[in-house]
């Protein structure tokens, strides 16, 4: 048996697990791992495992697996997590990095326990796509904000039969073959929200998705219909209880300078055998 070296991140509720290992590693390997480490009975349980190498084009390279050993482009809470984790190891207060992931190049800033990433561009935005689910027609709405959402708004958000509508959603023939993230929305006031997720590869409701912070954000500003150039500060409120705050600037239906804003904390460090 070998040992690998871990730390324990969370992110309002995300949990994550981190581990520093060869560019070289099989992806096959790192999917078994991922699955076996991530595993909350026999595992040290986590919502996904981060990989990090090094990288040619930025300070560090980040894989994400999710807990069913599939692979993402992107996890914006991962992200957070990672750029914390990197940061105390450079014993860096206040320093920038560049983090490489599938989706692209990401920026991040940490600040004590708060750090904030600039996300990728937000596309393939689809307003009001018929779904029939349970003999009952819904409209939801589409955005990418490195991976895939589907934004719901709700009435009654604590009533949602989450992992059950989610999964469903999830599978949905529209979003095949690859399924989305479900994320259901409820306007508080004009800046904040409150947000439920399901999580594809996890399989079920998490505590907080940020990358689906950022997609309800996005799409809750366009319900508004002012065609001046404005820039939005939504605080979104997660099923973890902490808030995250999500600034982008917004002109019509095109959306920059996105940044995703929250606590993270390494929960502890350990040895993991395989």
């Amino acid at each position: 048996m070998r040992k690998i070296k871990f730390a324990k991140a969370v992110a309002s509720g995300n949990d994550f697990i981190i581990v520093e290992l060869k560019a070289t590693q099989r992806t096959q390997e790192l999917k078994n791992l991922a699955k076996n480490i991530c595993d909350r009975k026999y595992g040290v349980g986590a919502d996904g495992l981060l990989v990090l190498a090094k990288s040619r084009v930025a300070d560090l390279k980040m894989r994400i697996f999710n807990a069913d050993g599939s692979e993402a482009q992107m996890c914006g809470n991962g992200a957070r997590c990672v750029a914390l984790y990197a940061g105390r190891r450079l014993q860096a207060a206040g320093c920038r990095l560049k983090i490489e992931t599938k989706a692209g190049i990401i920026e991040s800033r940490v600040m004590a326990d708060k750090v904030k990433i600039r996300l990728t561009e937000a596309k393939e935005y689809q307003p009001g796509i018929p779904v029939k689910i349970n003999g009952r027609e819904l409209r939801i709405n589409f955005i990418n904000t490195g991976v895939p959402h589907a934004v719901i708004f709700v009435e009654g958000i604590d009533t949602i039969d989450v992992s059950n509508l989610g999964r469903q959603i999830r599978h949905y023939e529209c979003f095949a073959p690859y399924g989305t993230n479900v994320d259901f929305v409820e306007p508080v006031d004009k800046d904040t929200i409150r947000v439920r997720t399901y999580e594809r590869g996890v399989e079920d409701e998490t505590l907080a998705c940020g990358t689906g912070a950022a997609a309800s954000a996005i799409v809750f500003s366009f319900q508004s219909q002012e065609a001046k150039v404005k820039k939005y500060k939504i605080n979104v409120s997660t099923q973890g209880r902490e808030t995250l705050r999500v600034c982008f600037t917004k002109d019509m239906l095109k959306i920059s300078d996105l940044w995703l804003e929250g606590k993270v904390n390494i929960v502890y460090r350990g040895e993991y055998y395989v």
